[in-house]
């Protein structure tokens, strides 16, 4: 059985712009944090994988100093957990409110997958509540409820390395030639590369000049016949969807031949 697996940030719904970057800002202010990223600033945030992990490249001596924190690495790490405990509850109010519609394609691309029998799953470095919740809100509890979702700290060392993806793998019981990544960022990429997997990558507002070589497929979106039609950007495989994609060009991308096994 063919397994399905997405990232969440920026492919289920565009989140960084409309969603982490303004609560990490909202908890930043809550906290009476010297600091307030602009849109430049959490590009350049985006590129170290995980919340918590961002938060810690604030740490320097001088934002210590000026946050008041405490000197202790132990103790600081716990402050960045609470801080990242509040941002999480303020994204997933975003969500609970609308504010982060899916992405085109997401729903209809699930819903055939679902009925095609093929296993569903989330791979992604962000809190597993911001996860369920940005699925649930994408494509429904019926269908989110058919997701293994694999997220967070499950794996220690986050997005460019490709230990979750081995995980989702692992406990999909899956192989690399039955399984296909949805992605949208060069980490997310290279993450699911280097794990073996075939990517299919759907760039997003913050992704749309970086580097994928290396996907099977680049599209601006997975698309909708009633709706944001995709454009193809790149098809090394040899899939080009016609307007939006579908689970016969997923099927297809799946027979291609892998990069990684021809180099």
């Amino acid at each position: 059985m063919p397994a399905l697996i997405f990232d969440c940030d920026g492919v289920l719904a565009d989140t960084e712009r409309h969603g982490h970057l303004p609560a990490f800002n909202a908890s930043f202010a809550e906290f009476g944090l010297p600091v307030h990223w602009s849109e430049e600033d959490y590009a350049e945030k985006l590129l170290i994988g995980g919340g918590k992990e961002r938060l810690t490249s604030l740490l320097t001596p001088d934002f210590v100093q000026a946050a008041h924190l405490p000197a202790d690495p132990a103790r600081q790490q716990e402050t960045v957990a609470t801080w990242h405990r509040r941002k999480t509850q303020i994204y997933t109010d975003l969500i609970a409110v609308g504010a982060l519609p899916a992405r085109p394609g997401i729903a209809r691309i699930v819903a055939e997958a679902a009925a095609a029998g093929w296993m569903l799953a989330v791979a992604s470095t962000s809190a597993e509540p911001s996860v369920r919740a940005v699925l649930t809100h994408a494509v429904g509890e019926s269908l989110a409820a058919q997701f293994q979702v694999f997220a967070g700290d499950i794996v220690a060392a986050k997005k460019p390395a490709p230990d979750i993806y081995a995980y989702a793998l692992e406990h999909l019981g899956v192989s690399t030639d039955e399984a296909i990544v949805i992605e949208d960022s060069n980490n997310g990429l290279r993450a699911a590369r280097a794990a073996g997997l075939r990517t299919l990558v759907t760039v997003s507002s913050y992704t749309v000049d970086e580097n994928f070589d290396g996907a099977a497929l680049v599209v601006t979106s997975l698309g909708d016949p009633d709706g944001e039609l995709a454009t193809v950007l790149g098809s090394p495989a040899g899939v080009v969807p016609n307007g939006f994609v579908t689970l016969g060009d997923l099927s297809m991308l799946l027979r291609a031949p892998n990069q990684e096994e021809e180099s």
